[in-house]
């Protein structure tokens, strides 16, 4: 069992105080957006034998078990974070696991440098996600219904919307949504510029509902992304609860701390809200124009006290404990790899006493007794 030391990634986005808060140390000042756990070539966590990847392409099958390195490869499939927005991410969507295999060989085939800003592809994964909120977490997940969505549009009464609200009111929901987001993002720039400034002062003197799209247009003023966002369910988690966000599914996250876990992949295709290339043409392939409910999950108990969040892939099983002062000791031996991270309290994880925000990876197999008082994260695969 190995402590992980991890890298923290200061995007623009990050907070300066969530993270720090958490870890219990001074802020420094500067945004600490994500704190990332596990062998991911960007920032692979350290341990005492080298890196995770290291340690892991050393012996596969010692580390990740047979049954995940037949499975996945020589490789942990999944990326554990800490993730803290302090404000809103990029409007974006992930390419299922076809679609990336053809994205990443056609740009490889075209000759498209892998640090070419205008690159879409990065690897041949798939990337669907779980954040699980920490503190209340804002983000924008699925398309609303179009009618609703029309709604809000015209709630504004900004003349320039109201084509979009027309076509919103048309059939069917799909067709609706894929127009209105194709006009939205190939509008003349000078003109949506001037559009989305009057949304910008509607919102805010409306408040409410209109508010968080106030705070979005605040981060990037004149920018389509904010006309785009309005097309999407706004969720508010509760400390506990978790969002799953399959492939196609546009989502951002707006503000908030959480647990995120991911496939490990960087294939992001970009709708709005940020400075970086939008391919739009890439981008309408890829993009599943279904109204639906955001889907809110929350942990399901079992009689071990294992509280696990049921999503659809096997890269990745997320699941907690919140253990009582007093409460009996948890086998958690497993035949898969896994990394365990506290975020309350004091828990001790075989020979480690982890406090808030530190962690540790188990390999398959290796003997793992947890207790203490306190919260720990679980993560590993599905074989």
């Amino acid at each position: 069992m190995d402590r992980l030391d991890n890298t923290i990634r200061p995007y623009a986005w990050g907070s300066t105080t969530a993270i720090p808060g958490l870890l219990g140390v001074e802020p420094n000042g500067e945004p600490q957006a994500e704190m990332w756990m596990g062998a991911h070539p960007g920032a692979p966590s350290r341990t005492g034998r080298g890196t995770l990847a290291e340690v892991i392409a050393a012996d596969p099958e010692r580390e990740l078990g047979p049954a995940a390195a037949a499975r996945f490869g020589p490789r942990l499939p999944f990326l554990l974070k800490l993730l803290a927005a302090g404000a809103p991410l990029s409007l974006q969507v992930h390419p299922d696991l076809d679609q990336a295999k053809q994205g990443y060989e056609d740009e490889e085939r075209r000759g498209v440098p892998a640090d070419a800003p205008h690159r879409n592809y990065k690897d041949a994964n798939h990337k669907p996600e779980l954040i699980c909120a920490l503190t209340e977490f804002h983000g924008l997940c699925g398309f609303r219904d179009p009618i609703q969505a029309a709604d809000l549009l015209d709630g504004l009464g900004v003349g320039a919307l109201k084509p979009y609200v027309d076509l919103l009111h048309a059939s069917p929901a799909d067709a609706a949504l894929r127009e209105v987001l194709t006009a939205v993002l190939t509008a003349d720039p000078e003109e949506m510029r001037r559009t989305v400034a009057e949304a910008t002062t509607a919102c805010t003197r409306l408040g409410g509902a209109y508010a968080p799209y106030a705070d979005i247009a605040h981060h990037y003023p004149g920018d389509p992304g904010v006309i785009a966002a309005m097309l999407l369910n706004h969720v508010r988690l509760q400390p506990g609860e978790a969002l799953f966000l399959g492939a196609g599914i546009p989502h951002a996250y707006l503000d908030g701390l959480g647990v995120e876990i991911m496939a490990n992949s960087d294939n992001v295709l970009r709708c709005g809200l940020t400075p970086k290339h939008v391919d739009v043409p890439e981008l309408l392939r890829i993009v599943r124009f279904e109204p639906s409910d955001p889907g809110v999950l929350r942990p399901e108990a079992s009689p071990d006290g294992e509280e696990v969040y049921e999503t659809p892939i096997d890269e990745f099983r997320l699941s907690r404990y919140v253990l009582p002062e007093g409460g009996v000791a948890h086998d958690l031996t497993r035949a898969t790899p896994q990394i365990l991270l506290c975020t309350a309290g004091r828990v001790r994880a075989g020979e480690h006493e982890l406090g808030p925000g530190q962690s540790v990876f188990v390999p398959a197999g290796e003997t793992a007794e947890l207790s203490g008082a306190g919260t720990l994260f679980r993560a590993t695969v599905i074989v």
